[in-house]
């Protein structure tokens, strides 16, 4: 018999039964800071490796100083141009930064820091399964087998890896060549580049522009990857109306940055499969040379058609800013009367 007084069982008839489905879950919110999330599209798409405390302590000190910008180095010239993307991107922090005690800005540098830290390691862990699958030619599989969540047999250890990340201008199908880099007998500085992100995997030493961050052999690998991080991975697999997704829509990116595609090249070579092991130490270079030709104001008609090429593989609806209208239009009618307008009043002007 049961020594339970009547009180003790009420209470027992009240807690819910485990024949009932019970209290419906609070819906989970997430209390991440904005400037964490903000600190995470950065990294991906402005600057990858940057010391928010440095960055923000000399720009802020060059703003209160005024500084005559053609008095500063190119690097100072650099840093600041990285600053004001990064007050443009986060709306009202300029003014924070302005009117906060030095406690607070300390804050605001370690949220943006800790999504900047944070955000490599989670493109990479999200990406190293998908890659498996992107770097497999077409109807056929990888031998040896790649474990998706394996370290070992990655990198110059297998063939198809190896081959994606020989540097370009050496020969993977060179025995010698191959046995060297196998064992680390030629160490690959991270300006050396592989030759997957090259078209076809063709390097003309006479034109190493040709095909440059173009790679089309691979299945789409780096247009997946793109996705993958900026959009979401289920976009990979819709619609070209997917335009607008995930961060891509909460950034307000509408065209892709130089950083954000040598993010992608580094994220992928950085993943547990897809892998060197120089690149452990030496993805600061890899990542900073590429940067570094892309902002060469030399190079700007190459990186101009780069920048375009890719827009159009990740945003199908992006057209170019500049077109001329269609002969006959309206539009161009109307620019050529206005064209005719002024022409006419520039040659009274000088009759006169």
């Amino acid at each position: 018999m049961s020594s339970d007084s009547p009180s003790q069982s009420a209470q027992k008839r009240a807690n819910p039964s485990v024949l009932e489905l019970g209290p419906r879950k609070k819906p989970y919110v997430s209390t991440q800071d904005p400037l964490v999330h903000h600190g995470r599209h950065f990294g991906r798409a402005i600057c990858s490796f940057c010391s928010v405390h440095t960055l923000l302590t000399n720009s802020i000190e060059s703003m209160v100083e005024e500084l005559d910008l053609g008095s500063l180095s190119a690097i100072d010239q650099k840093e600041l141009e990285v600053f004001h993307k990064l007050l443009r991107m986060v709306s009202g922090l300029e003014a924070h930064l302005m009117t906060s005690s030095e406690d607070e800005v300390v804050q605001i540098v370690d949220l943006i820091q800790k999504g900047i830290n944070g955000v490599h390691a989670n493109d990479t862990k999200g990406m190293k399964s998908a890659v498996v699958d992107w770097i497999t030619p077409n109807d056929q599989l990888l031998n040896p087998h790649i474990p998706r969540n394996a370290k070992a047999g990655r990198g110059f250890n297998h063939e198809r890896t190896g081959a994606l990340l020989c540097p370009a201008g050496l020969d993977w199908n060179n025995v010698e060549t191959r046995a060297k880099l196998m064992n680390g007998q030629i160490q690959v500085a991270g300006d050396q580049w592989p030759i997957f992100l090259y078209s076809d995997y063709a390097y003309d030493p006479e034109d190493p522009w040709n095909g440059l961050l173009r790679s089309s052999l691979l299945p789409n690998c780096r247009i997946q990857a793109f996705k993958h991080v900026f959009t979401s991975p289920s976009s990979m697999e819709q619609e070209p109306k997917v335009t607008r997704s995930g961060n891509v829509h909460l950034h307000g990116m509408r065209s892709v940055t130089k950083a954000s595609i040598v993010y992608v090249c580094f994220a992928l070579t950085s993943t547990q499969v897809f892998s060197r092991t120089d690149l452990v130490t030496d993805s600061e270079r890899f990542y900073n040379s590429i940067t570094e030709l892309l902002d060469e104001t030399d190079e700007k008609d190459e990186v101009d058609q780069l920048l375009t090429w890719w827009n159009r593989q990740i945003f199908p609806l992006y057209t170019d800013s500049e077109h001329m209208p269609t002969k006959d239009s309206a539009l161009a009618q109307i620019r050529q009367k206005r064209k005719e307008i002024k022409e006419r009043t520039t040659s009274i002007s000088v009759g006169t």
